[in-house]
């Protein structure tokens, strides 16, 4: 071959690699769902369950977030939210895909704690929405999208007690009056937060707003609701944690009934349902809240999110209001979130809001918007 023509051949191939390099450039950053590599983002979203109208509303902003940012995802949960090792499985399973992040929703962090850790070395972002993953390791969660349901729980004992202000403050130790604090669970973080927050936000204002002082407030029931500080020796007022055998339906079902059972004898004017489960609950041992009118006349229900069934008995004034969250924009932030994780920029909390609603609100554009069915 003369020189002539391995000159030319050089200089072809180097004319390749420098009209190559700008289209790999560019690949690496094409569209907002790519990878370093130019590959599409791919992000399981697991949440706690299925079962509840809930899980699918954010299962839908989690869709329209992936179909904006041009990245796939996947949507499972768990039967109920009592099967924590499904859950655990199906994080084994997404991790085992190489994902570019997870959204993840746990129902018991130490169950999941080695996958944790394995992200952890191999640096695939997790995002926490709803409950989030509460006491995960160092550097495994890089944000959360979640309503901040301690504050939100705070609400929903407002209107409870702005309804039974006078109630409570004619309490004695001879005629105690009972607020029942309901809640599907002591494990997931959403849960005992709002657990929380209603009872913190209750002995605040009966103490603030009332003759009443702490040592005429007893809070008893479930021991993880019971902080070190919490008032455990009044007798006036009484409010009652109630948890169920576990978070299914006929559980939650049968401490609602047992709960009902005690209104009359026990003087209790109101409960709380910390979440769709304990609401339906409430619901299913009332014939759908049509029960509670007639023979439960005075006892202030408030719920929490919606669901069809509980936006009615809202609706028909069974249930005195509930606070709802915005699921949709938990699933879409979660989403969000997660790309933005992979792509190196800084995120951090979002609290995703919630409301207090009743029938005379729920049609307002801005409340109308949240309640899912």
């Amino acid at each position: 071959m003369s020189i002539s023509k391995r000159k030319g051949i050089l200089v072809a191939v180097v004319l390749l690699v420098v009209l190559s390099l700008p289209v790999f450039a560019t690949g690496s950053k094409e569209g907002a769902g790519g990878t370093a590599t130019g590959e599409k983002m791919y992000i399981p979203v697991i949440s706690k369950g299925f079962q509840h109208q809930f899980w699918q509303t954010v299962k839908k902003g989690a869709e329209d977030a992936a179909a904006k940012y041009g990245v796939d995802i996947t949507f499972e949960g768990p039967p109920t939210e009592a099967d924590i090792q499904p859950q655990v499985q199906m994080l084994v399973n997404a991790m085992a895909k190489n994902p570019s992040a997870i959204a993840l929703a746990a129902l018991d962090t130490n169950s999941v704690m080695d996958q944790l850790n394995q992200a952890i070395q191999r640096k695939i972002p997790i995002i926490g929405f709803d409950s989030g993953v509460p006491n995960a390791p160092k550097g495994a969660i890089y944000a959360t999208a979640a309503t901040n349901s301690y504050a939100a729980a705070g609400v929903a004992a407002d209107n409870m007690f702005a309804a039974l202000k006078d109630k409570i403050a004619a309490a004695t130790p001879d005629k105690p009056v009972v607020l029942v604090d309901f809640n599907q669970d002591a494990t997931s973080q959403s849960v005992t937060d709002r657990g929380k927050g209603f009872r913190d936000q209750m002995i605040k204002l009966i103490t603030t707003q009332t003759k009443l002082t702490k040592a005429n407030i007893r809070v008893q029931g479930n021991p993880a609701y019971i902080a070190a500080d919490t008032p455990t020796g009044g007798k006036s007022v009484i409010i009652d944690v109630q948890v169920p055998a576990s978070p299914k339906d006929t559980d939650a079902t049968n401490t609602a009934s047992a709960i009902l059972n005690r209104v009359k004898s026990d003087n209790i004017l109101g409960i709380f349902c910390s979440n769709e489960g304990t609401a339906r609950a409430v619901l299913a041992a009332t014939n759908d809240g049509s029960a509670l009118p007639t023979q439960y006349a005075g006892l202030v229900v408030i719920g929490f999110d919606a669901g069809k069934a509980q936006k009615a008995a809202v609706r028909n004034k069974y249930f005195f209001g509930a606070i709802t969250q915005d699921p949709y924009n938990i699933g879409y932030q979660a989403v969000e979130l997660a790309v933005k994780a992979k792509k190196g920029e800084m995120v951090s909390d979002v609290d995703t809001g919630a409301k207090f609603y009743n029938a005379a609100n729920m049609d307002q554009s801005d409340i109308a918007i949240l309640l899912y069915d």
